[in-house]
């Protein structure tokens, strides 16, 4: 059984116009995903499975929903009793260790404001995130490169009283033998909802100092287009998002929509660098049903003998966090006989343009219609709404009753009006759409390259060059020059078995001539090892920028 229906006016809907028209989201009064949703599994049927849990080292975990239901109890218990309260902040740094889920599920019961932080942050991130936001409490896994960032950092660290680990280390309290002593019952007088803050994100900052994003109690009902349509999970299946749980993406495939529609969690727990082959084994052992991950992933994939894995409990896959090569789809589909479904959404929403599996087959290349949730539109730099056809910025109508976008800025006020006190929310990316209402994505808003008179978005030149099988990654960027204004720059990675070379260099340029417009081609191509990339894995084409302009 799932409660999907509990959440939805209707679910079944004849064609994308009516699904994007009628459907609609019941908000129950005072919404608490806790109570509402881990809760209410846990009485009716409490065996449910809700999450699979392993890791490199071999351990397995299984958890139902009564499990997740009693933790998150004992866990809450124990934050109070450490003298937590209501509206207080705490981080965690879980990677993928199974308490994470525990510990938000509680947080959630009691109205702690809940800071999922990437395992990878250094010193100077931790005390600014966990400053920032006047942080008191920091739960982390016992890796070792963790415990010596957190060691470096706590000295700095203004607000913070306890700092915990999922496992024995020396002079820190164990967190799990902590909760473990606590009643599985949970008694309180109150119930946290409406739009008080649930959780806060840090952007991985790209362009500049983080942001920290927060999301009322409602937010995780937005997620339900993202699960249920576009995702596609299975109730009582088994749904694998390549996501840790720093990250939003955790919280859009690894959460709150999954298990409002009765799907269980996969969740692989790994140290070090990510190898394609590690995961693909698990689809067959685990019966995984359903599976989301970024085009890098995808893109690794691709590069392994895919032949030798058993892909036949997979019913849907899905991409998001960037643009999704065609090329990369088309081999996929090839080794696997798996379509991938393209979305786009931020940190700040849910999804917010999909392929939705429902009403036809994926457009390869294309970032699919809009949610239901959100009013989507193209504008240009004016703010007014242009049509089809035109290129213009992903914009979001608002409405007094929005579910699933950010609601603020933590201690930013400036920026939270300029988000939600107008008529639209910037999502800062660029688009066009055709005449069929679908959307294909140009660019980051500040990454257009403007030459000779001509604006080119870098994707659709990545995108050519991803098809050579020579390269594994690239990046598209503008470089000044004093004729043109600008040049189009590849930076490439090459795949295994291919050395830079002048000769490797022309058959590049001449091979995103013939797929593309001429003038896009790349008149500079610099080979390289390896990207600047955020610690979310989100290449950082500002920083190619800034070292060629220093140049």
């Amino acid at each position: 059984m799932n409660l999907i229906s509990k959440f939805l006016e209707r679910t079944e809907y004849k064609d994308y116009e009516d699904f994007y028209k009628n459907a609609r989201i019941v908000v129950p009064e005072n919404f608490n995903f806790a109570f509402d949703v881990i809760d209410e599994y846990a009485r009716l049927c409490p065996d449910k499975r809700a999450i699979v849990w392993c890791n490199s080292k071999g351990e397995e975990k299984f958890f139902s929903f009564k499990d997740v239901s009693e933790m998150s109890n004992q866990i809450a218990n124990y934050f109070l009793k450490l003298g937590l309260k209501r509206g207080d902040y705490i981080m965690t740094m879980l990677n993928r260790r199974w308490e994470y889920w525990m510990t938000i599920i509680a947080c959630h019961k009691i109205g702690i404001t809940i800071i999922p932080a990437t395992h990878l942050l250094t010193s100077k991130d931790i005390y600014f995130r966990l400053n920032s936001a006047e942080a008191k409490l920091l739960i982390a896994t016992a890796e070792e490169d963790v415990i010596e960032h957190i060691n470096s950092a706590l000295d700095k660290c203004t607000t913070l009283i306890k700092c915990l680990y999922t496992e024995p280390v020396e002079g820190f309290e164990h967190f799990d033998e902590l909760f473990a002593k606590e009643s599985k019952e949970l008694n309180i007088d109150y119930k946290p909802c409406g739009d008080e803050n649930l959780m806060c994100y840090f952007t991985s900052g790209t362009t500049g100092m983080p942001k920290m994003v927060q999301h009322d109690y409602n937010y995780p009902l937005g997620h339900i287009f993202t699960a249920y349509y576009w995702q596609k999970v299975v109730d009582d299946g088994l749904h694998l998002t390549m996501a840790e749980t720093g990250w939003a993406k955790c919280s859009w495939g690894r959460l709150y929509g999954q298990w409002i529609c009765g799907t269980a969690l996969f969740i692989y727990d790994y140290n070090g660098r990510f190898t394609p082959t590690d995961i693909l084994p698990f689809i067959q052992k685990y019966g995984i049903t359903t599976f989301c991950a970024p085009p890098t992933i995808y893109r690794f994939f691709i590069k392994e003998d895919l032949s030798s894995y058993d892909f036949s409990s997979l019913v849907h896959c899905s991409t998001a966090g960037e643009a999704l090569n065609p090329e990369v789809y088309r081999q996929f589909l090839s080794a696997t006989g798996q379509k991938i479904y393209e979305g786009f959404g931020q940190t700040e929403s849910t999804l917010i343009l999909g392929n939705f599996a429902d009403f036809g087959e994926p457009i390869q290349g294309s970032l699919g219609k809009p949610s239901p949730v959100y009013d989507v539109v193209l504008i240009d730099d004016d703010e007014n709404v242009i049509g089809n056809n035109q290129e213009g910025e992903i914009a979001i109508r608002l409405t007094e009753d929005q579910i699933g976008l950010v609601t603020n800025y933590k201690n930013d006020p400036e920026r939270t009006l300029q988000a939600r006190g107008g008529v639209f929310y910037h999502t800062g990316d660029l688009a066009t759409r055709d005449d069929n209402g679908v959307y294909w994505y140009v660019g980051r808003k500040d990454d257009i390259i403007k030459s000779s008179g001509y604006r080119i978005g870098p994707y659709e030149v990545e995108s050519a060059l991803m098809e050579h099988p020579s390269v594994l990654e690239c990046a598209i960027t503008g470089v000044p020059d004093p004729l043109r204004g600008q040049v189009v720059k590849a930076t490439v990675v090459l795949a295994k078995g291919y050395t830079p070379s002048d000769e490797l260099i022309k058959e590049l340029q001449m091979f995103v001539k013939k797929l593309t417009a001429p003038y896009k081609y790349p008149r500079i191509i610099e080979f390289v090892d390896e990207m600047p990339k955020t610690i979310s894995g989100k290449i950082k084409r500002v920083d190619i920028r800034k070292k060629d302009e220093n140049k």
